[in-house]
């Protein structure tokens, strides 16, 4: 928990200084007064050239996503911590990726770790999130990822709760939540 809360103000500390440093001209703008709850900064310069089962152009990646979404989603920045959709979230059912819909996290594994972001324990396989290094904001940390799409969801920490001892760590903005009693309902809709 400690550990958790240090990393967390160094990580809004040097994204704050970077929001500073660096403009983003390319990415998408602003679409609503809403959207100013996150900081906008990449943890790396683009997105790596990698090969995903579910695949799009950056334009359009910047048709259907808001600037906010593709700002974390696409550009890999970092939503502010305790001000963000579900890390107060309690309901019951499942987060998938805001980009492509792939289901990633049960509100089984979800809990409260402390950091102002929503945490899980554990993904609901280990298949549907892949990781790549990040040397960002002067630290090295582990970067999740959408295994169909490559889009940025957070970082894994090794200071979550047994029986894995991880903490996904991830940012609202790059997911959904579909209620329990919508699963099914949203699952035949698009013929998973």
């Amino acid at each position: 928990m400690k550990y958790a809360v240090i990393v967390g103000t160094m990580t809004i500390a040097g994204l704050f200084l970077l929001t500073f440093l660096r403009s983003t001209p390319d990415s998408a703008p602003l679409k609503s007064e809403a959207e100013t709850n996150v900081v906008y900064t990449s943890v790396q310069d683009t997105m790596p050239e990698e090969e995903y089962p579910f695949q799009k152009t950056e334009k359009e990646w910047k048709e259907i996503l808001t600037g906010k979404e593709y700002r974390i989603l696409r550009d890999r920045g970092t939503e502010l911590p305790w001000v963000n959709e579900y890390n107060g979230n309690k309901k019951e059912g499942i987060y998938v990726c805001g980009a492509c819909g792939q289901k990633l996290y049960s509100s089984e594994h979800k809990y409260e770790s402390g950091s102002g972001w929503p945490s899980f324990w554990k993904p609901l396989a280990d298949s549907l999130v892949g990781e790549r290094e990040d040397k960002s904001l002067w630290m090295t940390r582990t970067e999740i990822v959408c295994s169909n799409c490559g889009s940025h969801l957070g970082h894994v920490f090794d200071d979550g709760p047994q029986p894995t001892g991880l903490r996904y760590c991830m940012n609202s903005a790059a997911m959904n939540f579909i209620e329990k009693e919508n699963v099914a309902a949203n699952e035949d809709s698009k013929g998973m």
